[in-house]
């Protein structure tokens, strides 16, 4: 297979994105409406992102005119070219050991790894009916959507997509209105002892002071 065979292999693209579904399912597990909104989003954005990485990519045909005239010695149909953030900054690497690239894995696998480790408390928390507060819980209120935005912010960074650029802030804003839903029944359930925690603890962004000092 040559470099320009790297789109209509559909199969691929189902299988990637079976692969990362079925892997932030095993992380995440959701359980209520609330949850499979939120994990369908986020399978939404992957079916997009592989079919343009794999399938056809609508971005590419899209701006080709533009992307010729202006680099013109690139092919842009060549399945590597979809790596537009290292195509367009001009570094003559293999696209799949760039920082860019790099940068993705981090992003990704931090993400999955705050999802899998916030579950475990909240899981513990739940069935012993207490307020969720150790762990990435001591930090962030949401550490669960935060991992969900890392990830997508890392498959954005590692491949730009029209459609999934344009998907990502709803997604944000999405998720941004579970959370305050969430808040809501958290808050009738807790009463008091949620606002004492709300007022020490952010949503989405940690204050530095709360990853240096140890959890009470």
């Amino acid at each position: 297979m040559t470099d320009t065979d790297g789109y209509g292999l559909w199969f691929f693209a189902f299988i990637n994105t079976a692969i990362f579904i079925i892997f932030a399912f095993s992380f995440f597990k959701p359980q209520t409406d609330r949850d499979w909104r939120s994990f369908g989003a986020f399978s939404a954005f992957l079916v997009a992102l592989f079919s343009e990485m794999y399938g056809f990519p609508l971005t590419i045909y899209l701006m080709s005119g533009w992307l010729q005239s202006s680099y013109p010695g690139i092919d842009w149909f060549a399945h590597d070219s979809g790596h537009l953030l290292e195509m367009l900054f001009g570094w003559k690497t293999n696209p799949h050991f760039g920082l860019f690239h790099m940068l993705s894995f981090i992003l990704i696998g931090f993400g999955f790894w705050l999802i899998s480790a916030a579950w475990r408390v909240l899981y513990f928390a739940q069935h012993t009916g207490k307020l969720a507060t150790t762990g990435p819980y001591a930090h962030v209120r949401h550490p669960q959507y935060v991992g969900f935005i890392l990830v997508l912010t890392g498959f954005l960074v590692q491949w730009p997509t029209l459609l999934t650029l344009a998907m990502y802030p709803v997604l944000i804003w999405m998720y941004s209105r579970l959370a305050k839903s969430e808040e809501r029944d958290t808050r009738a359930a807790f009463g008091k002892k949620f606002d004492v925690y709300a007022k020490r603890v952010p949503a989405f962004l940690p204050y530095l002071k709360t990853i240096t000092r140890q959890p009470q």
